[in-house]
């Protein structure tokens, strides 16, 4: 498990990359991914294109994220997910609360 973090040249969106399982493992690093940068970007997106597995910690972190980042005005974006992934995401209407490409 790997989370990476890079911000774009106009500080205005924040990537986070997840590579392998993404689970209560994963809590403190995807947490310092979003709040060590010092900036608050206007974009958030969450690449999954190299997550394997995601369980419900998981799905509370991105709610965390969420609070974060504003609330019902984030802008958050969950990208490149695999099937097994987005069934996930699906099935815990996350498509309501963020925006899954």
């Amino acid at each position: 498990m790997s989370i990476q973090a890079s911000m774009s040249a106009d500080s205005q969106i924040l990537t986070i990359n997840v590579k392998g399982r993404f689970d209560f493992g994963s809590h403190q690093e995807f947490r310092s991914a979003y709040e060590r940068s010092g900036l608050t970007p206007r974009q958030y997106v969450v690449d999954l294109h190299e997550t394997d597995y995601i369980d419900s910690s998981a799905l509370g972190m991105l709610l965390l994220l969420r609070d974060h980042a504003g609330g019902d005005s984030a802008d958050i974006r969950i990208v490149h997910c695999n099937p097994d992934v987005r069934k996930v995401l699906s099935i815990s209407n996350f498509e309501q609360l963020f925006s899954i490409e």
